[in-house]
């Protein structure tokens, strides 16, 4: 493997990931401060998911084209000019203009967010060996894992900038520390990383793999499962309802992600090093389905709240975290090394799909039926991702690449 390289890669994933985590709590924290509606706030991110749909389909290809330096360091460059400009909103300006601006401004952070994340893990494919499928899980496991463990770090970040520099101060230091980890990532990283050995046709962007097909399928719903509730209902119904502080609202998500990321990078280990197949995608999700129920449910009873949010979202950001891990293993081990890019670009299209619906449905399903109608579309979500991942191969798909990594094939369920 070519540590030097995952090193960089990781690295450069590492500083977008805190700007990133930064930027989201930023955003919300300041725009609901000034009133905005669950509804409004989610539309504040709308612009964000979307263009990550179309970003992960045409950077896939782009990556396979050009190389998947190019496409990172296109990513962290374009952060650093949303930062940048976000940094220019003007307060005097009506409330609708301001939400048009950010929701453009928050189409370039979409943008640069799935290119980085596209070309960061497409990489990994690259610089590990073919013949070490174990290996692979482990690393994509930690590089996953502790970019969301950062990402919660992030929320610290943006909180802490927030308060002591204000908006605009804070997005301009992000932006200055971003553009020292591009630079620098250009300067080391080879020219040529993640290139197809032909040329790939347009109409070759949508997989043609049945099995990419039913993991993207299966992690839509993943992730709307999540963003149902994660985007704008819980972090409005603890500070509304519960009356929690913004600091205690950004510390609670903060603490969330970096225990999901945590267990993210665990994952490897909670399977006692077994290399998983769809057997493992569909079990972690038809236990998220029963989890996800058991909160609205607890909601019913006379326990605490506060209580049932705080320890039953805990144990599903355990299981979500084991499941996610598998997917984006899953990913990798179904796509051949030069495709590398396409494959795992389709999939992330899939992947900001899920974060659009969820997006939407979190401020549209907070309005209408409150935090229970949001826990009951994660249900429905993770059901409907569980029963789609039945349809992937039981097993791992290499079988002498897991004997050659020292697993056995069986393992994996």
């Amino acid at each position: 493997m070519n540590l030097r390289n995952y090193v960089f890669v990781t690295g450069a994933y590492w500083g977008f990931t805190l700007t990133d985590g930064a930027l989201r709590m930023l955003v919300l924290l300041h725009f609901f401060h000034l009133g905005y509606s669950p509804v409004q706030l989610a539309f504040l991110f709308l612009f964000y998911e979307f263009f990550g749909i179309v970003t992960n389909l045409l950077g896939g290809w782009l990556g396979s084209q050009m190389g998947l330096r190019v496409t990172l360091i296109g990513g962290l460059m374009l952060q650093v000019v949303s930062l940048g400009l976000l940094a220019l909103l003007n307060p005097a300006w009506p409330e609708l203009l301001s939400v048009a601006y950010v929701m453009v401004m928050q189409s370039l952070s979409g943008i640069a967010k799935d290119l980085t994340k596209m070309s960061a893990k497409s990489a990994i494919k690259v610089v590990v060996p073919p013949d070490a499928s174990g290996a692979l899980f482990k690393w994509v496991a930690i590089l996953t894992g502790s970019k969301n463990a950062l990402k919660g770090v992030g929320f610290f970040v943006g909180s802490f900038l927030l308060h002591v520099a204000g908006f605009a101060p804070a997005l301009w230091i992000m932006a200055a520390a971003l553009l020292v980890v591009a630079l620098g990532s250009w300067a080391v990283l080879p020219p040529d990383m993640g290139m197809t050995k032909s040329k790939v046709k347009f109409k070759e962007l949508f997989s043609k793999d049945r099995n990419i097909n039913v993991l993207s399928a299966a992690r839509l719903f993943l992730f709307g499962a999540r963003d149902i509730w994660f985007v704008v209902g819980v972090p409005i119904f603890l500070e509304g309802t519960l009356n929690w502080s913004f600091e205690k609202v950004g510390a609670f998500m903060a603490i969330w992600v970096i225990g999901y990321g945590i267990v993210q990078s665990a994952s490897p280990a909670l399977l006692r090093g077994r290399t998983p197949g769809g057997g493992v995608a569909a079990g972690t999700a038809f236990l998220l389905t029963g989890v996800a129920a058991l909160i609205p449910l607890g909601l019913m009873t006379t326990l605490s709240p506060q209580l049932v949010i705080v320890g039953g979202l805990a144990v599903f950001g355990a299981v979500f975290a084991v499941n996610s891990a598998v997917h984006s293993y899953l990913v990798l081990d179904y796509t051949d090394g030069d495709k590398v890019a396409l494959n795992v670009g389709f999939y992330y299209m899939a992947n900001a799909g899920g974060r659009l619906v969820g997006c939407l449905l979190s401020g549209l399903l907070f309005q209408l039926a409150g935090l229970a109608g949001c826990l009951w579309g994660t249900v429905a979500f993770a059901l409907v991702a569980a029963v789609i991942a039945l349809a992937l191969p039981k097993h791992a798909l290499h079988p002498q690449r897991l004997a050659a990594a020292g697993v056995k094939a069986g393992d994996g369920d």
